[in-house]
């Protein structure tokens, strides 16, 4: 078994669990703080947006955001321009738990980093997200292929 997958793996899992913890006393999970957060940094944000910009399924992310919405975090408005589409605004709430949810994820990434030199930190993020280009590049190339052959 490939060390790196089995790393990547295992920090993801725990990482997950980590800040589910840190975010619980708001009622909240791993897989809702980045849409809460940019959100609540950009008001008004499309649903189609995070859809394009998160590498995340689409069905995930409605889900996440009616999951939101039920907890009174964001309101969901037709967009003027395509009624079709939703802009999502943060309620009084999510701006009250953001900055909380903002430093659960600034704790989770000291744990993470924890012993790592600047240089390190830097060179590991530049790294992860090259890795992170390129398998989602090859993925976008094999779902075109996928769809050619339907």
């Amino acid at each position: 078994m490939s060390k790196l997958l089995k790393w990547l793996s295992v920090t993801d899992r725990f990482s997950k669990l980590y800040l589910d913890r840190l975010l619980a006393p708001w009622g909240l999970n791993s897989s809702q703080h980045m849409f809460l957060t940019k959100i609540c940094r950009q008001p008004g944000v499309s649903q189609d947006s995070l859809i394009a910009t998160s590498y995340v399924h689409p069905s995930n992310i409605v889900r996440t955001v009616a999951a939101l919405e039920k907890k009174g975090l964001l309101t969901r408005t037709p967009s003027e321009e395509d009624k079709r589409t939703c802009r999502l605004y943060p309620t009084d709430q999510a701006r009250s738990v953001v900055t909380w949810v903002e430093q659960a994820c600034a704790q989770t990434e000291q744990a993470l980093l924890q012993g790592f030199t600047e240089e390190e930190k830097a060179a590991f993020l530049s790294g992860l997200m090259r890795m992170g280009k390129n398998i989602t590049t090859l993925q976008q190339i094999h779902r075109k292929e996928d769809e050619n052959d339907v």
